[in-house]
């Protein structure tokens, strides 16, 4: 263990300290498609009764107007972050009618491309800019790639622990350039070890045949219905998921914020020949927000993302520029198709105590060789992660996942139980070794399981993940929520129809004008 890590480690053991870990935060994102009783991509709006997609926090649509987004709100107990997400599913539930929630990843059989509905927004200017937007994905990467579903998980120490770490090392930062500096350190040690996680929590080995729009592809037939790969745990984060071109030269660099807000600002403001071809419109309307290399920095495809709670209009760069990073967006995770809300407490807990290794750890800045090895590692383990004696580069030398697994693990065990000295009890160092023991036996991965429970049940694809999807929707519909807390649900709905409806009315400027600012807002600070 790095001498800074234990420093660390004394530090924030002390009694005085202590608590302050119970004061991280923890959010949940959680997208689904909707799917008919067949298992076939819903192509119906958007359910009224869920409320208004653009204004309504709680539930949202991501890329298809059949794709929703669930989203807690950020809280220190992820025990209450999973019960929320909990509830949002069950208020759901409650106003689906014959329609299911999808319970894998990757998405159920889908109509031909352009049947795939875009999300709408309404007539806002903002709501506009959403949805021609996801236009310009639909043009840029294709729909089908939209339609794959996953977690993001959003974590945050709490700010009183920069400080007292900025202090006891004698930065001389100011305690915002600190904390940034200290999150984008964790960035550069998730980019390291996330490799872990897709071993552990990757639950996409198959998919639908049909996904893959008669491409060519190294996967397996498993029948008729389905592709996959033996010993693949995240074929969602394979590179049959997002495949960019323009995106390819795009590495955002890690070394600080500002390098890796300087590249995001680049590539908003940088031509890119293909996309300039196509233009902004066809046949008078607007088909993609500009011909750059991205329409806005959210375009960028990433494992982790550092963020700040943006302000009404303000971009997400501007807000990072501004007061620095309040957190991290964890984006690689995969939906656990055996749990109804397709995450668990022990992965959070995991989750918490593995950031918290990132966050202490000694974390040098990314060289290129080093950085071109992490990718090549994760891309390795999302493919074959449960082959035996599956190699990886550490440190320029091949060493075998399960050994670098274990030793991770061994170093992360200090710090799920300084989690459990600062809350009580000893469900980290659980949480711990459930991961200890797939280590030891893939058959326990998630990927495992899923391919082992399509043999046995002799199913394909699209047969397992409906049978989970209804099992799930049993589990959600067998316990309503309680009359108050449906009549929360069903209060923020009306409210978030009545708020889009008053932007609507009361929008001043036209739709053009509008882009052109925001587009503005962007050159402003790339100068």
């Amino acid at each position: 263990m790095s001498e800074i890590l234990n420093r660390r480690l004394r530090l924030l053991g002390e009694r005085a300290n202590l608590t302050l870990l119970e004061h991280c935060l923890h959010g949940i994102e959680r997208e689904c498609l909707r799917v008919t009783a067949q298992g076939r991509l819903a192509q119906t709006p958007h359910p009224e009764a869920l409320g208004a997609a653009l204004t309504n926090e709680q539930i949202t649509t991501d890329y298809s107007e059949s794709l929703l987004e669930f989203i807690t709100p950020a809280l220190s107990d992820p025990a209450q972050t999973l019960q929320s997400l909990d509830k949002i599913h069950r208020f759901a539930y409650s106003k689906l009618g014959n329609e299911f929630l999808w319970s894998p990843s990757m998405p159920c059989p889908l109509p031909a491309e352009e049947d795939i509905p875009i999300a709408y927004y309404g007539t806002s200017n903002i709501g506009q800019l959403k949805y021609v937007y996801r236009q310009g994905l639909a043009l840029r990467y294709g729909r089908t790639m939209q339609c794959i579903a996953g977690i993001h998980y959003n974590f945050s120490l709490p700010e009183q622990l920069w400080p007292l770490l900025r202090e006891a090392e004698g930065a001389v930062q100011s305690d915002r350039d600190y904390q940034s500096s200290a999150y984008i350190a964790l960035i550069r040690n998730f980019r390291r070890y996330s490799w872990l996680l897709m071993y552990l929590f990757g639950a996409s080995p198959a998919l639908d045949a049909g996904f893959l729009r008669g491409r060519g592809h190294q996967l397996e037939q498993l029948d008729a219905d389905t592709l996959y790969l033996p010993y693949a745990t995240s074929l969602r984060m394979s590179d049959l998921g997002y495949q960019s071109n323009a995106q390819a030269g795009l590495t955002p660099c890690y070394n600080d914020l500002a390098s890796y807000t300087d590249s995001l600002r680049k590539a908003v403001a940088t031509p890119y020949a293909p996309y300039v071809e196509i233009g902004t419109h066809k046949d008078g309307e607007w088909v993609q927000l500009n011909t750059n290399i991205l329409q806005i920095e959210n375009e960028y495809y990433s494992n982790i993302r550092p963020k700040r709670v943006t302000y009404t209009g303000e971009r997400p760069i501007q807000a990072l520029m501004a007061r620095g990073v309040q957190y991290v967006e964890v984006r690689c995770l995969d939906i656990n198709p055996f749990l109804p809300t397709g995450v668990d407490l022990p992965e959070a807990r995991f989750l918490d105590a593995f950031l918290l290794y990132c966050a202490l750890q000694e974390s040098p800045l990314l060289e290129s060789v080093e950085c071109g090895g992490a990718t090549n590692n994760f891309l390795s383990v999302v493919k074959e992660g449960r082959k035996p004696g599956l190699q990886l580069q550490r440190d320029g030398q091949q060493v075998e996942l399960k050994q670098w697994a274990s030793d991770l693990l061994d170093q992360i065990a200090p710090l799920a139980e300084l989690l459990d000295q600062s809350h009580g009890g000893d469900e980290h160092a659980k949480a711990l070794a459930a991961q200890r023991a797939k280590v030891s036996d893939p058959s326990l991965t998630p990927s495992a399981q899923v391919l082992a429970s399509m043999a046995q049940h002799k199913e394909s694809f699209t047969q397992f993940s409906l049978r989970q999807s209804q099992a799930h929707a049993e589990y959600f519909r067998s316990q309503s929520l309680s009359v108050e807390e449906q009549a929360k649900f069903e209060e923020m709905a009306r409210k978030s129809i009545a708020q889009q409806a008053e932007l609507e009315q009361t929008e001043v400027g036209d739709f053009d004008t509008f882009v052109g600012s925001y587009q503005a807002s962007i050159l402003a600070i790339s100068n």
